[in-house]
């Protein structure tokens, strides 16, 4: 099922999105459809451990960090607690079904990784937050321990950036294709009558259709993606766009002004204006108003997409300025 054109004739252009926003409906569709049917489709435990080298490392760690934590350990054949470590983190990366990837670096082989991670000795584990690296533990350290620092990851990953993770299916081929998706649920009127109001402008209508499908299927990627395009919409509406801009451009501690603005940046199709825009606000606030901001970026990303590299580019951006 492909998106709706979500926009409203004469009133907003979302057109400098909608590429994006097929692309996330189609990946998400897909793992709804995978987690729905046991998996079809899916990655298989084998995938979720990963050798890695200096070749790979921007594929297999920095651009899958922008859809999963990727868990690195840095190990050696010679490195005595590194092959108790080692074990345990195959283990948990199987056991945590998709919550992270693990990438298994021979620091023997890949010397300037070494380097640029700053690795004193070994074995020595990070991690890599859409693209942020994270410094986790050195060391054999306890199970308990491990567990405990993957949960306060998966939690930072989820929260902060948006990022739940990969469906497994425990009878999927390694490296096998993801199946074709079907559509998520018998909801077509609902999707119909949604469309059909944001055509009218009835936008508290679809946010309440789209709300409707959610209610019964969560992860409708469909309903997912209108219901972030409608909310958007609906905030914007009645804003004066040269008070919401001169607002912004002469209080810029003001945080629902940049908030404010930033929405009409992204309707008004200029996508990294409106995240540099929220990243730069990140930078300069602390507590509350950070994490609205924060919030606020995330609620964007789904706009847009997460497969578009404007928000890979951007998750990485915000990752410097939390961390």
């Amino acid at each position: 099922m492909q998106p709706r054109n979500m926009s409203m004739s004469g009133v907003v252009d979302l057109a400098a999105v909608k590429a994006a926003q097929e692309a996330k409906a189609k990946a998400e569709q897909a793992r709804a459809e995978a987690a729905r049917h046991g998996g079809a489709g899916a990655v298989s435990p084998a995938d979720l451990v990963l050798d890695v080298d200096e070749a790979g490392f921007e594929r297999d760690v920095l651009q899958r960090s922008a859809e999963v934590p990727v868990v690195i350990d840095f190990w050696a054949e010679w490195c005595q607690p590194c092959k108790q470590l080692s074990p345990v983190l195959e283990r948990l990366a199987v056991e945590y079904n998709g919550r992270f990837l693990l990438a298994k670096i021979d620091a023997d082989a890949n010397q300037m990784l070494m380097q640029q991670f700053g690795i004193q000795g070994i074995p020595a584990v990070f991690a890599v937050v859409a693209g942020q690296a994270l410094p986790l533990f050195q060391g054999a350290a306890p199970e308990a321990q491990i567990r405990q620092t993957l949960d306060q990851l998966i939690q930072v990953a989820e929260q902060r950036f948006g990022l739940t993770g990969l469906t497994v299916d425990p009878e999927a081929e390694p490296g096998g294709a993801a199946a074709p998706a079907a559509p998520a649920g018998p909801y077509e009127a609902l999707l119909n009558a949604a469309a059909q109001a944001l055509d009218a402008g009835d936008l508290s209508g679809a946010v309440q259709a789209y709300k409707n499908v959610l209610a019964d299927d969560p992860a409708h990627p469909e309903a997912k993606l209108g219901l972030a395009q409608a909310e958007l919409l609906q905030r914007v509406q009645g804003l004066d766009p040269q008070r919401v801009r001169k607002e912004a451009a002469e209080q810029p501690a003001d945080v629902q002004a940049q908030i404010a603005a930033a929405d009409l940046d992204l309707v008004g199709g200029h996508v990294e204006d409106a995240f540099g825009r929220l990243i730069d606000t990140v930078q300069r606030t602390a507590g509350d108003d950070r994490d609205a901001v924060r919030l606020r970026l995330l609620e964007l990303f789904e706009v847009v997409g997460a497969d578009d590299p404007r928000v890979t580019a951007a998750r990485r951006a915000l990752a410097r300025a939390l961390f």
